[in-house]
Formats: C-alpha cells, structure tokens, sequence
C-alpha cells in the first residue's frame, strides 16, 4: 500500500467525495481529512491509502484537477522523519 498526499482540497470536501474521486482511478483502502485541533475546521489537505499499482494513475490523473474551483495538489505522501520529542540536547556544564 501507498500513500498520497491531496492538498488545497475545497473545505467542503468529504471523505466519500475524496474516496469516488480517486477509486475512478484505483483502489482506495482509506480516506483521513485533517481537521485542525483546535476549531475541528478542515484544513484542506489528506492522505489517502491506496494500492501501490494505483498510485502513479491518480497522481498523473487528478494532480491540478479543479474541485468546486480548486486546483487538487496530489502527489506521494513522504513519511515525516519522528523526532526526538522535547528539545533540549546538548552538553551540560
């Protein structure tokens, strides 16, 4: 399975909207919008799980389709490097 990033979603957008939209493509295993923790207001990007023969056809297909007057930015989700957690760091005198 692989990953793909979709940005500059219109904030209407749902998940089942985002799921027919791509599986025109492919198989879709997963839909996750990300909403900002605060407001619960989408923020216009997610990451969709797919089937790794399916990536390269949604990314050539639906990379700048216009959704309700949106470019859709698509492309393959880079993994986030984890981070050492709290900061800090360093010699101590």
């Amino acid at each position: 399975m692989k990953k793909i990033y979709v940005g500059n979603l219109p904030f209407s957008a749902t998940e089942n909207e985002i799921k027919d939209l791509f599986g025109q493509h492919g198989t879709v295993h997963s839909v996750a919008l990300i909403n900002d923790r605060e407001t619960g207001r989408p923020r216009g990007f997610g990451f969709i799980e797919v089937e790794d023969t399916a990536l390269s056809a949604m990314i050539q297909n639906l990379d700048g389709k216009e959704m309700d007057g949106r470019a859709l930015r698509v492309n393959e989700a880079q993994d986030k490097p984890r981070g050492g957690g709290g900061g800090g760091g360093g010699d101590r005198w």
